[in-house]
């Protein structure tokens, strides 16, 4: 019988590219929030999403350095397991509750990208850096600097540079909404490709989450336009918080929202 959470099935099940949850992760986060043409964002958002009116167009643009650990001890194989990401999340509405939509997002490993794919989030390879800080550098503090960027098949497609100001307790209005993805799988035979073998509408549950070391301050944003991608039509028409943090949480479930099969 061949085992394996994901693909490749092996006789042993240790070829999947990742191994079933629970998953926990722990890293860096570098995020900007801005605003975005609300007409142009609401062109993202799929059946069942409503864009959220008093926030015209707010999203938060997410870099991430972290690692990766299942039952098994996975963050010991930080080749495999230490992974760097981009996602940009955008303020919608689904049944009057406030959440945030992901519409794109990268990551720099194939182990990253199927789980990324198996909990709805829409993810790209591409190539995602950030300053680091570490036990021996200077200490974050008033006017820290640091940048971010994200790039694919050659092409810049997002950069970002915060100057942290001061510390917070907590993340409101930046990362605080619960996230809605849509886990979407086509038919491949000729005659079924109407119609999609998975399409849902669900919310990963985290467990666990933790921020610690907020900093806050300025930010920049831009969206170069490139070929091929159209992060670009998301682009910044106002920019505002830059935040630095560290994080960590767990996930093992997911809640359905939507079944946009029937």
């Amino acid at each position: 019988m061949l085992k394996g959470f994901v693909v490749p099935r092996s006789p042993l099940g240790a070829a999947a590219l990742t191994p079933p949850p629970p998953w926990h992760f722990a890293g860096d986060v570098l995020a900007v929030e801005y605003w975005s043409d609300p007409d142009l964002s609401t062109d993202v958002l799929p059946e069942g999403i409503e864009p959220d009116a008093k926030t015209k167009g707010h999203s938060v643009a997410i870099f991430m350095d972290y690692q990766f650990t299942a039952r098994n001890e996975e963050h010991l194989d930080p080749g495999r397991y230490q992974s760097r990401g981009f996602l940009v999340l955008l303020d919608a509405i689904w049944q009057g509750a406030p959440v945030a939509w992901c519409p794109y997002a990268y990551v720099d490993n194939d182990a990253a990208l199927i789980r990324g794919w198996v909990c709805g989030y829409p993810e790209k390879l591409g190539s995602v850096h950030q300053t680091r800080t570490f036990a021996a550098s200077p200490p974050l503090a008033n006017n820290s600097r640091f940048a971010a960027c994200v790039s694919a098949h050659g092409q810049l497609l997002a950069q970002a540079h915060i100057t942290l100001r001061e510390r917070s307790d907590d993340l409101a209005g930046l990362l605080d909404r619960p996230i809605v993805t849509r886990r979407y799988f086509p038919r491949f035979s000729a005659g079924g490709r109407q119609t999609s073998a998975v399409d849902e509408l669900v919310r990963p549950i985290s467990e666990n989450m933790v921020f610690t070391n907020i900093w806050i301050g300025e930010g920049a944003l831009a969206f170069p336009e490139t070929l091929g991608e159209e992060l670009d039509i998301l682009a910044p028409i106002k920019v505002g918080r830059g935040v630095r943090c560290s994080f960590s949480y767990s996930i093992a479930d997911c809640a359905i929202l939507s079944d946009l099969t029937v």
